[in-house]
């Protein structure tokens, strides 16, 4: 797993982080469409079939998955009383 500091908000971005996510794996970079987009930005996954690689590639799916930080629990302090 591999960690990004932000999370992209369009397809230009997308483009460049997947390619940032591929070349280290030797991979071809997939054709990314507007359903690659939404379902990132609905379903925090998505997946790429053969048929969007321009290249040939040795597997039938590449999946992407964003596992987002859990938001940190926000403490909240109740006073009571007089002071």
């Amino acid at each position: 797993m591999r960690e990004f500091p932000a999370r992209p908000l369009d397809a230009e971005s997308w483009g460049r982080l997947i390619a940032d996510i591929a070349k280290p794996l030797d991979l071809a970079c997939p054709v990314l469409l507007d359903k690659h987009v939404q379902e990132l930005a609905r379903f925090n996954r998505t997946w790429f079939t053969q048929a969007d690689f321009i290249e040939s590639v040795p597997f039938d799916r590449f999946e992407l998955e964003i596992f987002p930080d859990k938001k940190k629990e926000k403490k909240t302090d109740y006073i009571f009383g007089d002071d």
